[in-house]
């Protein structure tokens, strides 16, 4: 891995946040993200699913974690199943943790090879009454075909068609929503490298450059200090495609007078930063785009001061919701007639600012979280207004990501990264000296 070694120390925290929410005499299950194919004999990179990796720290395919606090036998407690290696792998995938390396990462004493997986889970299922089935319960998910997860527990049920079934989805969207300081020193890693490659790609941008030479400039950066890349898929949107929520081409070409949107993050050692900066090809924002930008900006800052402990999510959104209302007035862009006249269902505001401003940020980039409980301190989320209006061929969205601190405004771990219009434009006007 690119990353420095985590502190095993972090994964027993967290285990043993999730097993003191478990129930008597129950089993609970996580495994690793499938290897996806391409077609042939290509595979996609792999990324480690964000439960195990929370729960265990490893950071291999093809890897098991098993929880059962009230087994009978100590080294069935927890226990992690692994590859085992042989000259063949070695040759053709590389090194392979061994069970020294399992034991150091996780803090886990009983580590098995997979073949020892079926013998070692009928001791523990005789005497086990739940099994916890780990399934993605998460409100945006999108999946199109058979997770790992979804695999194991088919074959694992037909086996073992009796044991009561339990989710593991509410505790860990719970637990994990809540980031230690090892975790946010981690997604403070991601951010720093986000803005050296923010910084750079500053210098880079004019009139008739690519958006993918652009993307490039990031990429390289985030490479070099130590990230495996982008924490998602990166827009880099010139002029009418930053009107585009999820514009993924980045093959335009940039022109002067326009503005380019960069929503960009850097991952390290999985953890995420997504951050969005709103720039102006020329190095000037025109007079109308600054007006913009500075509504957006407004919201932004007003989204900051509410975000505190004990509001939900819902009345937070609700609250921004009425503030960018009050800035599309301003501009000229709704009028008091369209907002007394639009339908409940379909505010005046969505047609200038159609999604959320906030979302957990961590393991995922959309993280796991529960939206129906008080935000608490030491959660993370981004803040991310925006207001998009093609029939001008622009649109403005700014996004740094917080942590929630108690009797305290929430902090940005983006401060460093420039966001204010004079800061952009001078170093802007530095870069083309």
């Amino acid at each position: 891995m690119k990353y420095d070694p985590i502190d095993s120390k972090l994964f027993q925290k967290n285990r043993a946040k999730f097993v003191a929410q478990m129930k008597p005499g129950s089993v609970a299950i996580f495994n690793s993200n499938e290897v996806f194919q391409t077609g042939c004999d290509g595979v996609l990179p792999f990324t480690q699913h964000g439960d195990i990796f929370y729960l265990s720290g490893i950071d291999q395919e093809k890897s098991i974690l098993v929880l059962f606090p009230d087994a009978f036998e100590k080294e069935c407690r927890e226990m992690l199943f692994i590859i085992k290696s042989n000259p063949h792998i070695f040759v053709w995938e590389g090194y392979k943790l061994t069970k020294k390396d399992a034991t150091d990462i996780s803090g886990i004493a009983s580590v098995h090879h997979l073949e020892d997986l079926s013998p070692m889970m009928e001791k523990v299922m005789a005497q086990a009454e739940r099994l916890y089935v780990n399934t993605n319960e998460h409100l945006r998910r999108t999946e199109t075909c058979e997770t790992k997860e979804e695999q194991f527990f088919k074959g694992f049920r037909e086996k073992y068609p009796i044991h009561k079934l339990e989710r593991s989805a509410p505790i860990l969207h719970r637990i994990r929503s809540i980031k230690e300081p090892e975790e946010i020193e981690l997604i403070a890693r991601a951010c720093s490298i986000t803005e050296i490659g923010f910084r750079t790609a500053l210098t880079t941008v004019r009139d008739k450059v690519p958006e993918y030479e652009i993307e490039a400039t990031f990429l390289y950066e985030f490479v070099k200090n130590r990230s495996k890349g982008f924490a998602y898929n990166p827009i880099v949107a010139n002029g009418k495609n930053s009107c585009i929520l999820h514009y993924l081409e980045n093959n335009r070409v940039c022109k002067n007078g326009d503005v380019l949107l960069l929503d960009v993050g850097a991952e390290y050692a999985n953890y995420k930063s997504d951050m969005t900066r709103t720039i102006p090809v020329s190095g000037k924002f025109s007079e109308r785009q600054a007006a913009v930008y500075r509504s957006v900006l407004a919201v932004k800052k007003y989204a900051e001061s509410i975000l505190n402990s004990g509001i939900y999510l819902h009345d937070y959104h609700q609250k921004i919701e009425n503030f960018m209302q009050e800035q599309l007035l301003s501009l000229g862009l709704i009028s008091s007639q369209d907002v007394k006249n639009a339908p409940k269902e379909n505010p005046a505001y969505k047609k200038y600012f159609m999604h959320g401003t906030s979302h957990f940020i961590g393991l995922d980039v959309h993280d796991s979280g529960l939206w129906n409980e008080p935000i608490k301190d030491d959660m993370v989320f981004t803040i991310e207004p925006g207001i998009y209006i093609p029939e001008e061929n622009f649109g403005v969205r700014l996004e740094d990501v917080y942590v929630v601190q108690k009797n305290a405004p929430p902090t940005n771990l983006m401060k460093n990264i420039p966001l204010e219009i004079e800061e952009i434009e001078n170093i802007m006007a530095q870069s083309k000296k």
